[in-house]
């Protein structure tokens, strides 16, 4: 009798999971979707304001630098502190918690500094080389942009690192609803300062909305009572931990980070206007891969780190079945309808004012080609955070070392095949080998960590 109680007991308690896991995931996912919408207005008034133009081409190149710092330093700290961090609140008094988090945010920002300073004096160099294919003007152009941007790095790096503390909290709500504001910000600066300042609003939209969300983030913060003066409470155990799990993160991160980088790099080497159709034919599936991601990344890593932390290896069995199965079921019949109407979702959202019909030829193709890469890169995703759970970031870094190399074969490959759309075939095609790589590296952890589960 007590076996039986035991039993259903668990059995109960592993359904409570999942289903506090897919509430949660459908109020994130609902959240994200709105931020998605902001995100696609932007994009609209953007292709009506500058469409496949040189100066969004400069703009692109310069922000992608920025956007790869930020997501090298604060996003690799944000997979490496969450499983500590959620330990650390389960197991730990509140000093520890409070200890943790000031040590983090200190670290981070400390390397956020210091990569503004390197980038800033490194500036002339790195970009001579990733817009080699761009003319001494638009060269100049993209110098300038990107010395107004270099302040996001610091602003935009706390924010991410805050909205992750927020997330192992299970406080969803605020971080999911905070990047909205970014687009909402820009969209109202093109509108009213577009004609008088030209390219340089979006670079001032992205500043004043990095602002505006760490405001909003510092205030939820300190509705759960830790405090946001920094302060460093010296290398605990806990910081050990991270500092551990951040090595080798950091360089899969600045490893596949720099795919995006290469690819826009080798855009410039193609007609005028390619960076820019390579940006307008990644918008609709990156919305629907950060969607997804954003909704796995925020729900499932805290979760899975908790079923790892207490060994329930069932828990983590099931719950990975369930996401495939529904990763799969929904994934491969949205690409297929999602290829058949690119041209179409192209000509409806954005050939209007500066956006041409030859325009929208290009971004369809482009598109087309990045669609095939949707159900890989959500099941790599879902792989990716049970890996980073059981602490074994070791593999990932091994994994982008390979998808870099296959990602510079590739492109050359196919850029001279299909031109600008063959970088898009690339990244899809490096996605299916990385989900190979992934998958066989997990069902060996698997087996090697939990036995026959």
């Amino acid at each position: 009798m007590g076996i039986m109680f035991l039993f259903n007991w668990e059995k109960w308690r592993q359904k409570s999971i999942l289903r506090r896991m897919f509430d949660t995931s459908l109020v994130v996912g609902i959240l994200t979707v709105g931020i998605k919408i902001a995100l696609f207005i932007k994009e609209l008034v953007i292709a009506y304001h500058f469409g496949t133009s040189d100066v969004l081409d400069a703009y692109l190149i310069a922000y992608t630098i920025p956007a790869f710092a930020v997501n090298l330093i604060a996003g690799s700290f944000n997979a490496a502190l969450i499983p500590t961090y959620i330990q650390v609140q389960e197991s730990e008094n509140r000093a520890e918690v409070q200890k943790l988090f000031s040590n983090v945010v200190v670290l981070s920002f400390l390397l956020l500094v210091f990569v503004t300073l390197v980038l800033g004096i490194s500036a002339p160099y790195i970009l001579s080389i990733i817009g080699s294919g761009f003319t001494r003007e638009k060269l100049a152009l993209t110098q300038n942009i990107f010395y107004f941007l270099l302040p996001t790095i610091a602003i935009t790096g706390v924010t991410t690192i805050w909205a992750a503390v927020l997330n192992a909290s299970e406080r969803f709500v605020l971080s999911s609803l905070v990047p909205i504001l970014t687009p909402l910000v820009t969209v109202a600066i093109i509108i009213f300062f577009g004609s008088e300042w030209g390219i340089y609003t979006l670079a001032l939209g992205t500043i004043v909305g990095s602002l505006f969300e760490v405001m909003f983030l510092g205030f939820g913060l300190k509705q759960q009572r830790l405090s946001l003066r920094p302060k460093w409470y010296g290398t605990n155990t806990a910081t050990k931990q991270v500092i551990t799990q951040y090595l080798p993160m950091i360089a899969g991160a600045f490893l596949m980070g720099s795919t995006g980088i290469i690819d826009q790099s080798m855009a410039t080497m193609l007609n005028s206007g390619s960076v820019s159709v390579l940006n307008y034919g990644n918008k609709i599936v990156a919305a629907i891969l950060s969607t997804c991601s954003t909704v796995i990344s925020i729900v499932v890593l805290p979760y899975f780190s908790k079923m790892v932390a207490s060994n329930n290896w069932t828990g983590i069995k099931s719950t990975l079945m369930l996401y495939a199965k529904i990763v799969i079921g929904i994934s491969i019949p949205l690409t297929i309808i999602l290829i058949y109407f690119s041209d179409s979702l192209v000509e409806l959202l954005y050939e209007r004012g500066a956006f041409t019909n030859e325009d929208t030829r290009m971004v369809a193709n482009v598109q087309a080609m990045y669609f095939l890469q949707i159900p890989f890169y959500i099941l790599g995703i879902v792989m990716v955070r049970l890996i980073s759970a059981f602490k074994a970031n070791q593999i990932l870094m091994k994994g982008a070392i390979i998808s870099l190399i296959l990602n510079i074969v590739f492109n050359y490959l196919f850029m001279n095949w299909m031109g600008i759309a063959g970088i898009a075939l690339s990244t899809s095609v490096v996605y299916l080998v990385s989900f190979i790589y992934l998958l066989s590296m997990l069902l060996k952890l698997l087996r090697r960590t939990a036995g026959n589960i």
